[in-house]
Order: structure tokens, then C-alpha cells, then sequence
């Protein structure tokens, strides 16, 4: 059998992991098109720039859905509920912030969170906050003495963090603090693409290090043809990270952006999410995923195009979910 025949199947008998999907969680095509691409589980973000209020109101929301929805989606509290979704054929939702606003200057809120369902927080979003900096802050001083204590939190209570957004110093302290292997769910190498968004290659070697993973992606402006970038420009940063890093170490974080408006990603760019700025880097309207990814129903290609670049079977399962099931076993403590 070809590699290319042995793709779907290696696909369909591999538990899916999507490190980071921010879609639009009012568009029905969005849960079709998890349902058709047989994706396990996504870390689905549904906080960026919302304080407590606005974020208890998207759980509320989340909740609903998953009424709503049951055929088809399920929430995530544990690894075995991931396991779950795999065999009744869902997507099982594992509730995402990338921005840590939504306690304000509570750490007890972190608690309530947990309890709510949250489960992967990242520590900034592009700009400081009270915790740290993000990647694309003027200065960057590292952790704050409330950002240390977050991190110490958030492993008490089994919540992975995300260093994706986060600023290079910001990322070495958080590392280095915590007890438990972290994520960038979503992100390249700054070697492989030079862009602020991507990690550098001592905070990837440090990561690894320290068990985590690096959830490759494929939002077009991280990979070596922008915006003229194919399934193959993926496969290409999924193996400069494989080589950075080690196979056990790599996931797949597609920063779906499915069915967003234009108006949205102004608001997502804008500082602080109030205040407009210009986008600081160039994309068009309606950004597309690359040629052969544009949305989840494709994401069977990718177990294919490894394949075809010599990938064994069973490094195609770490990448395509098994490496973060590790990482969330050892983080949330089932």
C-alpha cells in the first residue's frame, strides 16, 4: 500500500489532537467540519482580550452548546473523556483561553475556572498583562511576582500553560518555574520563520527538556510562503520542529480560523482589544488556511504528507495527537 493509500487509515485509528482552533463558535459549518475531519479533540479557545464577566458568559454559552450538540461535541475535563470522543465518533472540546485577563487580579478565580472546565490558559496574549509580557511588548521583564504565583496555581490545579503569544523572557521564566511540562500549542521556530510570534530556539530546546510539547502551526505568516503556502509548507515546519526538538515533543496546533470576520481580527489585533491599531502583519480580509489544511475536514492530509516524508506509522501518531495526550496526562493528573 502506498503511502499516500495508508494515510486515511493510519488517520482514522489515531487519536486527533488539535492544540489550538480559535474558529467561530456561532457558525454551524464550523462543528461539521470537525465532524467530518474525525478530529479527537481541540483546544478551542474561547477567551483572548474577555475579563471575568465576559468569560463566565462564554461558558455559559459552552455549556449550552454541549446540550445542543451532544451528537457531535463533548466537553473535555479529563484525558478519558478525549478517549471518549474518539470512540463515539465526537470532538471532544477542551475549553482554551489565550489570555489570562479573565481573572483580573484574582488568583483565586484560577480555582473557580478549573472547576468551570478550563484547562489550557495561556499566560499573555501579544501584550503585557499582569502576569507578563507577550511577544509583541516593547520590553520584556519576564514573569511578574503575580505571574510566578499564577504558574504555581496553575500546577497545583493541573492546568496546562501556554507560552504561544508569550514574550521570549516571559516564556524562559515560565519554563523554568514550573513544575510541570508547558505548551506552546501553537507555534513555529523564529529560525525557521524569522517572525516575533515564533519561539526562539532556547526556549524550544528548554521546553523539550522539560517534557513539553510545540503544537506546529499553520497559520499561513509562520510558514516560509505566507500566504501562497500549501499542506507541504506544514509538513516542512512540522519537520524543522521534529528536528529542533525531538519526535516526542511535537504536536499539530492549526490556529484554525474558520469562518471569522474581518471585523474580528481587527478586534483580536487591536491593544489591549480595545484600542485599534494597525495589523502588524499583513493578511488578507478572510485569512485562508494553506492549500490542502484550509479547514478541519482536511486534516487526514496531514498524516499522509509524513508519510510521504519517511515518517514511521507510529511517529504519526505522536504528532497527530499522541504527544499531547502524553503532555495532558502528566499535566492534568487523571
Amino acid at each position: 500500500m502506498t503511502d499516500e493509500n495508508r494515510g486515511p487509515d493510519l488517520y482514522r485509528e489515531s487519536v486527533v489532537i488539535d492544540g489550538l482552533n480559535v474558529s467561530n463558535w456561532q457558525s454551524p459549518a464550523v462543528y461539521d467540519s470537525l465532524h467530518a475531519g474525525s478530529v479527537t479533540a481541540i483546544n478551542a479557545t474561547i477567551a483572548v482580550w474577555e475579563h471575568y464577566a465576559e468569560t463566565m458568559d462564554n461558558i455559559a454559552q459552552w455549556l449550552r452548546r454541549f446540550e445542543e450538540r451532544a451528537g457531535s461535541i463533548a466537553q473535555v475535563s479529563v484525558v478519558q473523556d478525549i478517549l471518549d470522543a474518539k470512540r463515539d465518533g465526537r470532538t471532544g472540546v477542551i475549553l482554551g483561553w489565550q489570555n489570562a485577563t479573565p481573572i483580573e487580579n484574582d488568583l483565586d478565580r484560577l480555582a473557580l475556572f478549573h472547576k468551570l472546565g478550563v484547562r489550557i490558559i495561556q499566560v499573555t496574549y501579544n501584550e503585557r498583562n499582569l502576569l507578563g509580557n507577550g511577544c509583541w511588548e516593547r520590553a520584556d521583564e519576564g514573569l511578574s511576582n503575580f505571574g510566578m504565583d499564577a504558574v504555581r496555581e496553575m500546577n497545583r490545579l493541573g492546568i496546562l500553560i501556554d507560552l504561544s503569544h508569550v514574550g521570549d523572557q516571559t516564556t524562559l521564566d515560565a519554563i523554568e518555574l514550573s513544575e510541570r511540562p508547558v505548551a506552546c500549542t501553537h507555534a513555529n521556530a523564529r529560525s525557521f520563520v524569522d517572525n516575533r510570534r515564533n519561539k526562539t530556539d532556547d526556549a524550544l530546546k528548554l521546553l523539550a527538556e522539560k517534557g513539553g510539547v510545540v503544537g506546529a502551526t499553520a497559520w499561513p505568516p509562520f510558514l516560509r510562503k505566507g500566504w501562497e503556502s500549501t499542506l507541504a509548507d506544514f509538513g516542512d515546519a512540522i519537520e524543522d520542529m521534529v528536528e529542533r526538538v525531538g519526535i516526542d515533543h511535537v504536536g499539530i496546533g492549526t490556529d484554525y480560523t474558520q469562518d471569522q470576520t474581518s471585523e474580528w481580527f481587527d478586534a483580536l489585533m487591536s491593544q489591549q482589544g480595545t484600542k485599534f491599531s494597525p495589523r502588524r502583519l499583513e493578511y488578507p480580509d478572510v485569512p485562508a488556511h494553506p492549500e490542502g489544511l484550509e479547514t478541519p475536514d482536511k486534516m487526514s492530509n496531514i498524516s499522509a504528507e509524513l508519510l510521504g516524508r519517511g515518517f514511521s506509522g507510529e511517529d504519526v501518531t505522536k504528532i497527530l495527537g499522541g504527544n499531547w495526550l502524553r503532555l495532558l496526562r502528566e499535566v492534568w493528573r487523571d
